[in-house]
């Protein structure tokens, strides 16, 4: 643990359990597309033991994070991190115990290629090295990995919900409509703190430096 972070070990803690948890899901999301490709044809019905153990995984790293939080954390802090995994949870549990939608979860976890970068940025910041070069690398590999990964995975996401409406049973697609549109207004919320603070902060900084 750097000196810099002794000062709050517990959230260095939690954040490197998060970014252990994104690596290892991010990487097998990836793998369970390539290891079993029928399941990107039919993300409804079609999935493999891997992928399921993925999910459930996924499951468990949440309500753990989701105690940890609640127990450790204040919760004008964290609100807003408790309702996204309360979210999660609920739509990942109907997929995991119904066996159905397990590929389109699967699809949510690609979102965690980002969280490797933007919990690699939250350890960096705790470790002082907010202005070092690492972090400003890590800074842009997490925007363009936001975009592609985050952004463009949850709008396919929602395209696909509404292009499929007639083979979603009306209850699941609420679940999912609901959790579509709080995580696109969370993740959108997200972009713009990260933009003002490692870019457009960064720039007025800079001038005022002038």
């Amino acid at each position: 643990m750097p000196d810099a972070a002794r000062k709050n070990p517990w959230k260095w803690s939690n954040i490197s359990t998060s970014f252990l948890h994104s690596l290892i899901t991010g990487t097998w999301a990836v793998l369970c597309f390539y290891l079993h490709p029928q399941m990107a044809e039919d993300l409804i019905s079609t999935h493999s033991v891997f992928s399921h153990a993925l999910v459930s995984v996924s499951i468990g790293y949440f309500i753990h994070d989701f105690t940890d939080m609640l127990l450790n954390q204040k919760m004008s802090l964290s609100w807003e991190l408790l309702f996204h995994h309360l979210v999660v949870i609920t739509c990942f549990g109907i997929a995991v115990v119904s066996r159905r939608y397990v590929g389109f979860a699967v699809v949510a976890l690609l979102v965690e290629i980002n969280s490797v970068f933007l919990h690699l940025r939250q350890m960096l910041r705790l470790a002082g090295g907010a202005k070092t070069t690492p972090y400003r690398v890590n800074s842009m590999v997490n925007l363009g990995t936001y975009v592609v990964f985050r952004i463009s995975t949850l709008a396919w996401m929602t395209r696909w919900l509404v292009l499929n409406r007639d083979r979603v049973p009306l209850v699941s697609y609420t679940v999912g409509s609901v959790g579509m549109a709080i995580m696109t207004a969370m993740n959108i919320v997200l972009f713009c703190r990260l933009l003002r603070s490692d870019f457009l902060q960064t720039g007025r900084d800079g001038r005022k430096e002038k």
